[in-house]
């Protein structure tokens, strides 16, 4: 599974329309596996895996289809760290659904946004990358997000042409109805919203081309941080992925992350990193940790490692610890990594 994540602090929304219902949040969030302190740091982020499981488990317990829509109405302006103020002084609709997609990223890696002219409207559509399955909850909470920004601008009642939806008609269509305003297509091939050209190119009254500017270079400088920290946590996972089925090339991991093989080694070169460096580190460490855990014998971590035999993973050990697994496993050496 790709290692994918979200502003934590989109959690908050999530954790203020569980209290609003009368749920513990904080029992939730546990038992989805997410840390609650993180709510409080602007710049954390969480699995997406975590954040699906939050999803499901609030649907669970609110016993509310359309609890993606409650959602949607938590959100204030610092969600989106500076996107959400470098969306408000956008210049039209069209500005600012464009830095959406351009910046997205910063509130999760897994979404996949297009804007496309279709004729005399556009089409917003909220894709994902491929191997990601985000719960539909999210989706209807990012689209009635959306709008809720474009009545904002434009006023109350704006409305979109029509929206599709992925997800299968729930319950409690009327909710749904009630915000969006449109026709919805439910159980759709993709999640999209149709909107018409004319407002989407009108000129917004709180346009300030500055102060986007200037949130857009702080959009610009966390993801440059973003990207060398997660570049790195990707290629780390996909390995863990994909060492049980033998030594993955260089263009296996590339593959998995779907890039292309140069753009891996230049982006792994940006970083004073190389593949055959990071494949070594992840062995080595995962081959520390294994042999902590007696349940593993030295023939299943061979395995779990990509080695063609045990006596190339001695090998290998032995250039990192300076002694042979079975050695190093009698010792009992603590749980630090080498240097």
């Amino acid at each position: 599974m790709l290692h994918t994540t979200v502003l934590s602090s989109w959690g908050r929304a999530i954790r203020r329309a569980l209290d609003a219902a009368g749920v513990d949040s904080a029992r939730l969030f546990a038992e989805a596996g997410l840390d609650v302190a993180a709510l409080a740091d602007p710049d954390a982020r969480y699995p997406l895996e975590q954040t699906t499981r939050l999803w499901a488990l609030a649907v669970r317990e609110t016993g509310d289809p359309a609890f993606g829509l409650s959602v949607a109405t938590q959100v204030t302006q610092t969600t989106f760290h500076a996107l959400g103020y470098a969306l408000i002084a956008s210049g039209t609709l069209r500005e600012a659904f464009e830095r959406m997609v351009r910046y997205f990223r910063l509130v999760t890696d897994a979404a996949d946004l297009k804007l496309e002219r279709d004729g005399d409207s556009y089409r917003f559509e909220v894709g994902y990358v491929p191997g990601v399955m985000p719960a539909p909850e999210s989706v209807d909470a990012f689209i009635s997000l959306f709008l809720r920004f474009c009545r904002s601008q434009l006023g109350r009642e704006f409305s979109p042409l029509r929206v599709a939806l992925r997800r299968a008609r729930p319950a409690q269509v009327e909710r749904f109805d009630a915000v969006l305003r449109c026709a919805i297509d439910f159980g759709a091939a993709r999640n999209a919203v149709w909107f018409a050209a004319e407002p989407f190119e009108r000129a917004l009254p709180d346009a300030n081309p500055e102060l986007a500017r200037h949130n857009d270079e702080v959009v610009v400088r966390y993801l440059a941080h973003f990207d060398r920290d997660n570049l790195r946590a990707r290629v780390r996972a996909a390995l863990i992925e994909a060492l049980p089925g033998g030594e993955p090339s260089a263009q296996k991991i590339a593959d998995l992350l779907h890039m292309s093989l140069r753009s891996l080694q230049r982006k792994l070169a940006d970083e004073q990193a190389t593949f055959a460096a990071m494949l070594a580190e992840v062995r080595h460490e995962l081959a520390r940790s294994y042999l902590r855990n007696p349940h593993y014998s030295i023939g299943e971590i061979t395995f779990l490692l990509g080695f063609t035999d045990a006596s190339a993973f001695a090998r290998a050990f032995r250039r990192w610890e300076g002694c042979a697994p079975s050695a190093f496993r009698a010792s009992g050496a603590p749980d630090v990594a080498a240097h």
